[in-house]
């Protein structure tokens, strides 16, 4: 198993796309640390279907877009599973709106959750990897941060800055064999799509764009993540991975 041994904190690690993620951990031998912000039936849920492949795991309920919840998460990896090893930048959601008509709340919101909750979580993580010499960050981008998108000018730049974020943090950490790199994602079949997915305008519209034909599954994209978690990218280090069906090509 490539993750053997391994401790990896996911934020927003209950549904969607970080569920996906943890059970493939799970799957390759980790322990994991399953952190949401709501519906706590959720993260037990994640937390049984880990046990039961015989990992340990344990769900943390905290906002990481403050330095408070950050810390929490990362202290609850060291405190419950000894270390932490792996830390994924998962956690979001969307307000979206056109520029003119957008809330200074709701672009602070976004930008917090997206951009501001990965530097906390990096700057609490990797103390502790320091300290170990090695470590793995993933933090997960966006084809919006990448080409831009219409209505969401809030999640399009915090998702814009997620990849200056990985470059410099991979500079950064480099010298304590902290490797630190961003997966940029397209179109996935969770709740924070639901609308691009069952509006038949906004599907169309979409689905031309991808050139793989089809949204992606959960599944499809947690591949991925097992491989920079994993020795397998241990000379891979601020680079941006784009698993969105070609998406960004168009």
């Amino acid at each position: 198993m490539k993750l053997e041994g391994k401790v990896a904190v996911v934020t927003g690690g209950s549904r969607g796309v970080g569920r996906a993620i943890c059970l493939a951990f799970a799957r390759e031998g980790a322990d994991l640390v399953v952190n949401y912000a709501t519906r706590p039936e959720k993260a037990e849920e994640v937390v049984k279907e880990i046990e039961g492949m015989g990992r340990r795991a344990v769900a943390v309920k905290a906002d990481v877009a403050t330095p408070e919840g950050a810390q929490a998460v990362v202290d609850r990896a060291v405190q419950d599973l000894g270390r932490i090893d792996v830390l994924v930048n998962n956690a979001g959601f969307t307000r979206p709106g056109m520029l003119h008509k957008m809330s200074e709340e709701d672009w602070d919101a976004v930008v917090a959750i997206h951009l501001k909750g990965p530097w906390l979580c990096i700057k609490a993580a990797s103390r502790h990897m320091m300290e170990q010499g090695s470590g793995s960050i993933i933090n997960v981008t966006s084809v919006a941060g990448v080409v831009g998108t219409v209505g969401q000018i809030n999640y399009s730049a915090a998702k814009g800055g997620v990849i200056a974020l990985t470059k410099s943090a991979a500079r950064e950490l480099a010298r304590y064999g902290i490797r630190v790199n961003c997966i940029s994602l397209g179109i996935v079949e969770t709740d924070m799509t639901e609308k691009i997915r069952t509006d038949p305008k906004l599907s169309e519209i979409y689905m031309r764009r991808i050139l793989l034909g089809r949204f992606a599954k959960p599944e499809d994209i947690a591949p991925a993540f097992v491989f920079f978690a994993s020795e397998d990218s241990r000379y891979i280090t601020g680079q941006l991975l784009s698993v969105d069906g070609g998406y960004g090509m168009t």
